[in-house]
């Protein structure tokens, strides 16, 4: 008895077409993709999404696709920028919390005081940013907003049908959308301490007209600091809820239903 394994071939490719989409996504979209988790976790995290999802998708994928490797390749071009596209604009979403952060520092007088920040490949940020950051990627796993990454993979099969040409324009203005959303995000979040920081200069400014021989900067940093703080204890809970709702907003563009 003669096992025919002709078929084989064709299932590898639709596999690796497959794999090639969610791998790319997976090393980009928030929360999956952040630095902090090891790239081979990053990569089994995408090798078992394609296994689970190659049943229900495979079947969308053109057949006979080894007969003509220079098809292969364009298909191969097509899922990566597909993936791409998606798994950068998702990304964008996270950099709300580092601006922020940034713009918090620097009216709390403390835009020098930088750390290594964990979530952005270990560079060097703004304590604020840095604590926001690690916040908003741990929030995302306990309000289970993951899943909506999950539900953004499979349904970018629906969305962008395999074998399709990858709309170019339609990523290129969905990136600059994101791109003006994430500032005008991320001033909102912070738009309490540039109300304050501008109210707390000007009075320092009018203070040092009526006292010129007191040092006001040299004597207003700690209070400078010390209200900051208190602000960002108070305000950090309403900070981050509106950005998981932002969070979750932006993923349901991805996401279908």
């Amino acid at each position: 008895m003669t096992v025919q394994l002709n078929f084989l071939p064709d299932i590898v490719a639709v596999f690796m077409l497959m794999f090639a989409r969610l791998g790319t996504m997976v090393m980009l979209l928030p929360a999956l993709g952040e630095s902090s988790i090891p790239m081979r976790f990053r990569l089994t995290i995408a090798l078992a999404l394609t296994l689970v999802l190659y049943p229900v998708i495979g079947s969308q994928y053109p057949s006979g696709l080894t007969a003509d490797p220079f098809r292969l390749l364009l298909l191969l071009g097509g899922e990566l920028a597909i993936g791409f596209a998606i798994g950068l604009c998702a990304r964008m979403i996270t950099s709300v919390l580092q601006i922020a952060g940034v713009i918090v520092a620097n009216q709390s007088g403390m835009a020098f005081a930088l750390g290594t920040d964990i979530a952005n490949e270990g560079q060097q940020g703004a304590l604020y940013g840095n604590f926001l950051s690690i916040l908003g990627i741990t929030l995302v796993f306990v309000t289970d907003s993951h899943y909506l990454v999950i539900a953004a993979l499979y349904d970018s099969f629906e969305i962008f049908p395999p074998g399709t040409t990858p709309p170019v324009g339609d990523f290129s203005k969905n990136a600059a959308d994101t791109v003006s959303h994430v500032f005008s995000i991320a001033a909102r979040v912070s738009a309490p301490f540039l109300v304050v920081g501008l109210v707390f200069y000007f009075g320092l400014g009018l203070l040092n007209k009526l006292m010129p021989q007191m040092q006001i900067f040299f004597i207003a940093m700690p209070v400078n600091i010390a209200i900051g703080l208190f602000m960002f204890m108070v305000l950090l809970t309403t900070m981050m809820m509106f950005y998981l709702e932002h969070f979750q907003q932006s993923l349901g563009k991805f996401i279908l239903g």
